[in-house]
């Protein structure tokens, strides 16, 4: 059995290549021709790989049929391809068009142009036929027309045919029925059916049927329609040597002119233009500076940037917990709800630029005391109370850190006190308790009933509990004055009290806890365990 014969790629016309290799067909050998005419020839087989459609697969199964020779490649035998594969309808002294009989001999260079006009037609027919499953057949031709004696080239327009299997014409296809989605074939198919979008179609899109022109100061040259269609008769290439040229010729103020009309027409909102879940999806690889940004551009970019759940994927790339405080969302406005976890990832983002770059201000220092030891320490809102040795208080503001009251009646060292808004209680070394209006710095009642110093005290409600250094507990009224209970039990001095409204938790220099009703004033517990005085104590 005789072995086939091999084809040389790089002298291989299109129907040798496409009868002679398996599962090419007349595309990809089209295909070939182009990309051989392009690298001047193959270096070897593997350059085919550089083809659309041309695979490893493809090479391996016609491996013994195709060899590399590097030479020049036979452009004469390829373009006789090309040309052969046009139309029957061509014969080999002349190009007839059947629909207006001119004859005419093809000009060198032409079949070129015309093979890839045929090669895009029949890709879109293709893929007509795949989508649609209707064949399509095409046939388009640039006929160039000598006339006898003078030497002279005449261009006649295309003339197009599609027909279907059924025979039917493109202007039979019902109105309703749309075209197969990707297919550009329209653009092409007669005079009468121009589906090709130019920038006057966009710029005048905003006024349909109305021609908008933007300078109306300037008469139009008598040969404007004239050159303007001299351009429009010109190939894709040509129109972009002759715009290349023309800005080249233009002036600043032009150029900046073509910007301010072409870019306009370019600019859209996209993601307003997708369904809610694509347009998050897209912000989703933003980085949060980006999607901070983003959410400054117009109120629906902002709705969309204040997705919890795009912003609840971002605190847990930065492993940020969302804090309890943020978990009812807060509506700012009439339809738009606050991220909860934007606001996390804010706070957490913020702590972290103080830690690394944030300016360190210089403290505020206090001074109103003189050399006097602060004794006792309160802080409520924006108010700071002192107390001293020196027997007064002072209300400091935590904002300007300047001294708003001073509140002076006790006779000796201030070692207690609280503070709840403009209500502030002290006890001191004089054995008294007294209540205080911070705003006017007033001594509202004073409390007596100690018998040594006021060492603590804790304030719930109306009600303050004190302790003493005469080892007992008091709990006042504040609003009257009245002690309304003492309590008995502790053989040391108090040193420490807590209160929550039903139970009184104390400690004391006898190294015991007590914990205490304050109704019936008896001990409800005692704590043993300390070897040393209590200090301090919390009640949770």
């Amino acid at each position: 059995m005789e072995s086939p014969e091999k084809v040389d790629v790089n002298r291989a016309s299109v129907e040798e290549l496409a009868t002679a290799l398996f599962g090419i067909g007349r595309k990809r050998a089209r295909a070939i021709v182009r990309r051989r005419e392009e690298l001047k020839g193959f270096s070897s087989l593997d350059d085919l790989l550089d083809i659309k459609g041309i695979t490893c697969h493809f090479l391996e199964r016609n491996g013994n049929l195709l060899f590399c020779q590097k030479n020049q490649v036979s452009t004469a035998k390829s373009m006789e391809g090309l040309s052969s594969s046009s139309s029957s309808s061509f014969s080999d002294g002349g190009a007839v068009d059947e629909e207006s009989g001119v004859h005419g001999d093809w000009e060198e260079g032409e079949n070129e142009d015309i093979d890839e006009r045929e090669d895009d037609l029949s890709d879109t027919a293709e893929g007509i036929e795949d989508h649609c499953g209707e064949s399509y057949y095409y046939f388009v031709a640039d006929l160039v027309q000598e006339t006898q004696g003078r030497g002279l080239v005449q261009r006649v327009k295309p003339k197009m045919k599609r027909k279907s299997e059924n025979g039917l014409d493109v202007r039979s296809l019902s109105p309703g029925k749309k075209l197969c989605k990707g297919s550009e074939y329209t653009s092409s198919l007669s005079p009468c059916i121009n589906t090709t979008t130019t920038f006057g179609d966009i710029r005048n899109g905003n006024i349909p049927g109305q021609h908008r022109r933007r300078i109306t100061s300037v008469t139009p040259p008598t040969d404007l329609q004239e050159w303007l269609g001299m351009f429009q008769r010109w190939s894709g290439p040509e129109k972009l040597l002759a715009l290349d040229e023309l800005i080249d010729r233009c002036e600043t103020s032009q150029i900046k002119y073509m910007m301010q009309v072409i870019e306009p027409q370019f600019q859209r909102d996209f993601i307003s233009l997708l369904p809610k879940e694509l347009a998050l999806y897209v912000l989703s690889f933003l980085e949060p500076r980006d999607l901070l940004r983003a959410a400054q551009t117009c109120r629906y970019w902002r709705i969309l940037a204040e997705d919890n759940l795009l912003w609840r994927e971002k605190c847990r790339e930065e492993m940020i917990e969302e804090p309890l405080y943020l978990r009812r969302r807060r509506m700012l406005s009439t339809g738009f709800m606050y991220s909860p976890w934007k606001s996390a990832f804010m706070r957490q983002h913020k702590i972290d630029t103080n830690w690394r770059s944030g300016e360190i201000k210089p403290p505020k220092v206090l001074k109103g005391h003189d050399d006097h030891v602060i004794t006792c320490l309160q802080f409520s809102g924006n108010r700071i109370l002192s107390g001293s040795d020196d027997n007064t208080l002072k209300v400091w503001s935590a904002i300007t850190g300047e001294c708003v009251q001073t509140l002076v009646g006790h006779t000796g060292g201030v070692w207690s006190s609280q503070m709840r808004g403009s209500i502030v209680i002290s006890g001191s070394t004089d054995r008294t308790l007294k209540v205080w209006n911070a705003e006017t710095g007033e001594c509202i009642h004073t409390l007596y009933g100690h018998a040594s110093t006021v060492r603590c005290m804790h304030l719930h409600g109306n009600k303050v509990v004190s302790g003493s250094r005469d080892a007992t507990l008091r709990v006042w009224d504040i609003d009257t004055g009245r002690c309304l209970h003492t309590l008995l039990g502790h053989v040391a001095a108090v040193r420490c009290v807590q209160y929550d409204g039903e139970r009184v938790v104390s400690g004391a220099y006898d190294y015991t806890v007590k914990v205490w009703d304050p109704l019936t004033e008896t001990c409800v517990h005692t704590l043993q365990g300390h070897t040393n005085r209590v200090y301090s104590l919390q009640v949770s």
